[in-house]
């Protein structure tokens, strides 16, 4: 059990039957009545964001979330198989789950795959990725008055925004929070 006056950012806890991710609180003093905690909520189940008000001297269970790495290993038919390097068993995800946490992986990488209560809810890929680019328009010099930028497609088939001078069959290393280009490698 947590209390409210307790709360930080990314615990997670079980409140009212759904388990949910503390995305932002604030601890609130008004000049007249009680303090309050006030929070952002996101159920991970179904990523819904809520707002909700605790007292400070309020508990919760905290949820436990397993999380679990994994090796991404195919997509067949609108399933996503990924394996358990310890143990070798498999585990096939549908497209729902997964989201769009896979578009910065390539095949044969480890990500971390997210549960409660055995049921598998997210996937999440390393924060930074190494990817050659595919796809690019070359960059013409005296195009800028400030740094510019130009749309380039990776391996995956994601589209990230590059520097002008990042070229065709360049290896690029992207932020997959942000989607954002970090630097050549």
């Amino acid at each position: 059990m947590i209390s409210a006056g307790d709360f930080r950012n990314g615990i997670t806890i079980e409140y009212e039957g759904n388990v949910y991710q503390i995305i932002e609180f604030q601890h609130v003093k008004p000049g007249k009545g009680a303090a309050f905690v006030r929070t952002k909520l996101k159920n991970i189940i179904n990523g819904g964001v809520v707002e909700k008000t605790f007292r400070p001297t309020e508990k919760c269970p905290t949820a436990r979330i397993d999380r679990k790495d994994m090796q991404y290993l195919y997509e067949d038919s609108g399933l996503y198989n990924f394996m358990d390097v310890e143990s070798y068993d498999q585990v096939a995800l549908d497209k729902e789950t997964i989201g769009d946490a896979l578009k910065y992986v390539k095949e044969n990488e480890m990500v971390k795959v997210c549960s409660y209560n055995g049921n598998v809810f997210a996937v999440e890929p390393p924060l930074f990725v190494e990817l050659k680019i595919t796809e690019t328009e070359p960059g013409f010099k005296g195009d800028t008055a400030q740094g510019a930028t130009k749309p380039a497609t990776v391996e995956t088939g994601a589209v990230v925004n590059v520097p002008l001078f990042v070229d065709q069959d360049d290896v690029i290393k992207i932020d997959t929070r942000t989607g954002e280009y970090l630097s050549r490698v």
